[in-house]
C-alpha cells in the first residue's frame, strides 16, 4: 500500500512539472503575440511588459524540463504536447490591450494556482527540489499578476 502511495505521488509530481513546462511554453508564445501585437495609449509600457515577462517565461522551460529529466520523465518538446498538456489559454485572435491583460491575469492566476499544487504534492513526496522549483516560480507568477492588475485598474485611463 505504500508503494501504491508513492507511486501515485510520484505521477502526481511529474503531472505538475508538465504542466508547468508546457504553461511555460504556452506563456511565452502568449506574451510574444501580445508584445507583438499591442497598440494604443499605454503602447510602450505594454510592449516592454510584455516582452520582459515572455522572457521570464523562457526562463523557465528549461529548468522544467530537467527536473522532469533528473525524475526520470519526458520533457515536452513537439507542439502537439504542449498543446494538450497547457492548462492556460492559448492567445488567438486580434485582441484588444485590455482584453490581452484580462486574458494574462487569468493565465497567471491558473498557472499560481498549479505551482501551488505542484508545490504541495513535492512536499507531501519529500521531492524539497521540485517543492522549491515551484516555490521559486510562482512568487514570480504573483508578482506579475499583481503588475497585470495594476494595468487593469479602472482609474489607469484604459477605461471600464
Amino acid at each position: 500500500m505504500v508503494a501504491q502511495t508513492q507511486t501515485r505521488t510520484g505521477t502526481d509530481v511529474m503531472e505538475c512539472l508538465v504542466h508547468a513546462q508546457a504553461n511555460a511554453i504556452a506563456s511565452y508564445l502568449n506574451y510574444k503575440r501580445y508584445h507583438w501585437f499591442t497598440f494604443g495609449a499605454h503602447f510602450r509600457d505594454l510592449y516592454l511588459f510584455f516582452d520582459e515577462v515572455a522572457g521570464e517565461a523562457f526562463a523557465e522551460i528549461d529548468p522544467f524540463g530537467e527536473r522532469i529529466r533528473m525524475l526520470h520523465g519526458d520533457p515536452l518538446s513537439t507542439p502537439r504536447e504542449i498543446e494538450r498538456a497547457a492548462t492556460i489559454r492559448m492567445a488567438e485572435g486580434k485582441v484588444t490591450p485590455r482584453q490581452m491583460l484580462e486574458e494574462a491575469l487569468a493565465n497567471e492566476r491558473n498557472i499560481i494556482e498549479g505551482m501551488r499544487r505542484g508545490a504541495k504534492v513535492a512536499e507531501e513526496s519529500g521531492d524539497y527540489g521540485t517543492n522549491d522549483l515551484f516555490s521559486q516560480h510562482v512568487q514570480t507568477h504573483g508578482k506579475y499578476a499583481w503588475f497585470i492588475q495594476e494595468f487593469l485598474r479602472k482609474d489607469d485611463g484604459m477605461g471600464a
